[in-house]
């Protein structure tokens, strides 16, 4: 019987940082979401309060509709109650409330699509001053609806429901922009119109219901990614960093721009033609200039995927796969240029006898301080990588007369090395070298190499040999 394969290992993991940041804003702006909505209900319920709460919110910029209150009431209680670590019966209540809320989003709906005036009106609030205090304009009730269907899937994550309900979660955000938009070049609530920046689209909501919009927007797309496709958002890995910078630039620099223009207009620094011309101009200059920084970005995490598949872990120089790409492109420019080219292969020696008697980290220690030592002693331009647990290779390009000097260089470093103080255990390698004047690739160059170190290597243990032999 075959094995099932192992789930693949996801490279896009929650940053569990960046989850707890977003939990203490979430909550925040939520005990904001559901003060805002209970104190506008509360004005149309309770008759004592109710022109002193008229008052209030035409100075904040318009009445909040009752029903509108009530909605975004039941998305609050509906987000609290979803939240993480709730149990069976929180998300059921959950569920309901977002249920309540959507079905009275719909009714609403249906009754501003085919213009039939139902007591759902009036139903909380039948104030003289207001014949429709709960009538929601086609925009709010239409968005609410929409709210209420992804909180009441909120935790969806079957591939189809999901991607409905992403969409649905798009759409919010997309609504949400034209109504900033609104607000930020003219507003107009219930009579009481001011001008931001001048021209531009009437809002055809409250300032306070506004607010409350965007708090739920800002909590439902946050709670959302951890389930669907916005949790590239909430990553911890590379795409969900270059998220989190290129969003709120995609998002923001419209409005700059568009702010930038009407400005210059209002206060005659532009003409009209002349304020689109420049905001567009600018727009293209610095998307390009962030397509750039985006690209240089990818460029330098690619360089550095590519050094970790190419480089050693333990001593930071080029693995076996790292050494033979950069060594022979090294030594086809060799035979363009007519240059020599050499390997030295070299084997450390005892390092087995170093692990059993010191343990495997005074081995590995040993291993780094030999990297450490090869790349003191040659130049930027060798290759130098460990291509087997004790093997270690360098190959480069060299003239006809420093060609042999590499290994007395290194003899003699090692020499220098070892009689340091601190050297517990002395570095010692037996060395083969080799060298090509234009024929010949570069494995045949290594196993040359490789070749001539195992017999200076069976040198050495005859030369051991022959001294535990000889008489006193």
């Amino acid at each position: 019987m075959s094995r099932p394969k192992a789930a693949p290992l996801s490279s896009n993991q929650p940053d569990l940082g960046l989850l707890a940041a977003l939990g203490v804003v979430n909550r925040i702006l939520l005990v904001f979401v559901i003060a805002d909505a209970g104190f506008c209900l509360s004005g149309w319920l309770v008759p004592p309060i109710e022109h002193f709460f008229q008052n209030i919110q035409y100075q904040i910029g318009g009445i909040m509709k009752a029903n509108n209150a009530l909605m975004i009431l039941l998305c609050g209680f509906s987000i609290a109650l979803s939240g993480p670590r709730r149990g069976n019966i929180a998300l059921h209540l959950s569920r309901l409330f977002a249920g309540l809320a959507m079905l009275l989003a719909a009714v609403l709906v249906f009754e501003r699509l085919s213009g039939i005036t139902l007591p759902i009106d009036t139903l909380l609030a039948a104030d003289a001053s207001s014949p429709n205090p709960g009538r929601s304009s086609i925009q709010t009730c239409g968005t609410l609806l929409f709210m209420a269907f992804v909180l009441f899937f909120i935790r969806e994550r079957k591939r189809f429901l999901a991607r409905i309900v992403d969409s649905v979660t798009l759409c919010i955000v997309f609504l949400m922009l034209i109504f900033t938009s609104c607000y930020v070049f003219q507003v107009n609530s219930g009579g009481f119109s001011y001008n931001l920046l001048g021209g531009g689209p009437l809002n055809p909501m409250s300032l306070p219901t506004f607010l409350s919009f965007c708090g739920l927007t800002w909590i439902i797309v946050s709670r959302r990614a951890e389930y669907g496709i916005f949790s590239i958002l909430i990553g911890s890995g590379i795409g969900g960093k270059t998220a989190r910078v290129a969003t709120p630039c995609a998002i923001l620099l419209p409005f700059v721009f568009a702010v930038a223009r009407s400005l210059a207009v209002q206060f005659h620094l532009l003409s009209e033609s002349s304020a689109a011309a420049a905001a567009t101009s600018a727009m293209a200059v610095l998307a390009f200039c962030l397509v750039v920084q985006l690209a240089r970005k990818n460029d330098d995490l690619e360089h550095a995927n590519r050094e970790l598949s190419l480089r050693d872990e333990l001593t930071k120089l080029y693995n076996r796969r790292g050494f033979y790409a950069l060594a022979e492109q090294s030594l086809r420019l060799a035979h363009r240029d007519g240059e020599i080219f050499f390997v030295l292969f070299l084997d450390v020696d005892n390092l087995k006898k170093t692990n059993d008697a010191f343990g495997h980290e005074i081995g590995s220690e040993l291993l780094r301080d030999t990297a450490a030592l090869l790349q003191n002693t040659f130049r930027e331009t060798d290759v130098i990588g460990r291509v087997g647990g004790d093997e270690f290779v360098v190959a480069g390009r060299v003239s006809l007369s420093s060609g042999e000097n590499h290994v007395r260089r290194l003899e003699e470093a090692v020499i220098r090395e070892n009689v340091r103080p601190e050297r517990r255990i002395p570095i010692s390698f037996s060395i083969g070298y080799t060298q090509s004047d234009g024929a010949g690739d570069l494995e045949q160059l290594v196993k040359k190499a490789d070749m001539f170190m195992y017999e200076a290597k069976r040198a050495k243990k005859r030369l051991r040999t022959d001294a535990v032999l000889m008489p006193a």
